[in-house]
């Protein structure tokens, strides 16, 4: 058995997520997941809209519906990369790390950590600022039943019913981005 660690900032929790912690479910053979949310200090941004309570939400929501027992842990940044992975560790604990992610690859396995890379699918649908975007558009249509159709493509039904029954797409139409319409 081996306990997994996937790191991310979860903004929003999308399917491209959701496999990789499946992976990691798989990886763990019945071990602890952890998901660690990055960037714990951060909401209310163009780039991290939802604050580390509302994204450990969409986790705990998802994982929930699909019958997964994960441990979330948030985590501050520190912007100082050489410790990223000391500080990080504090929070999520020792075990393997699980990403489709080169840089956190490369920086976990310097610092000594097992790492289980996961291929990365779909990448130009489930790239988190794209998602961002598709629910910043949504968010002025004000249909639910859009809402569901456009967003099931990139994100797991659960995290979608979250986001509607809580009011949180908004926070996307709310920020200044430098993209205009016309």
């Amino acid at each position: 058995m081996t306990r997994c660690i996937v790191l991310g900032r979860f903004q929003p929790f999308h399917l491209g997520h959701a496999s990789l912690v499946e992976a990691a479910i798989d990886h763990a053979q019945g071990d602890e997941v952890v998901v660690a949310i990055g960037s714990a200090q951060t909401g209310w941004e163009a780039n991290n809209p939802w604050t580390a309570g509302e994204r450990t939400a969409m986790v705990n929501a998802w994982a929930s519906q699909n019958g997964h027992s994960v441990t979330v842990v948030c985590i501050e940044d520190i912007n100082d990369p050489p410790n990223w992975v000391a500080h990080a560790t504090e929070h999520h604990g020792e075990g393997v790390l699980v990403t489709s992610d080169g840089p956190t690859m490369e920086l976990y396995s310097e610092a000594g950590w097992t790492v289980h890379e996961v291929e990365l699918s779909e990448r130009e649908t489930l790239e988190g600022w794209r998602v961002r975007q598709s629910i910043r558009m949504l968010s002025t249509v004000m249909d639910d039943e859009a809402t569901r159709t456009v967003l099931a493509v990139s994100v797991p039904e659960a995290v979608i019913e979250w986001l509607i029954e809580n009011d949180a797409m908004f926070r996307c139409s709310t920020f200044e981005t430098g993209v205009h319409a016309g």
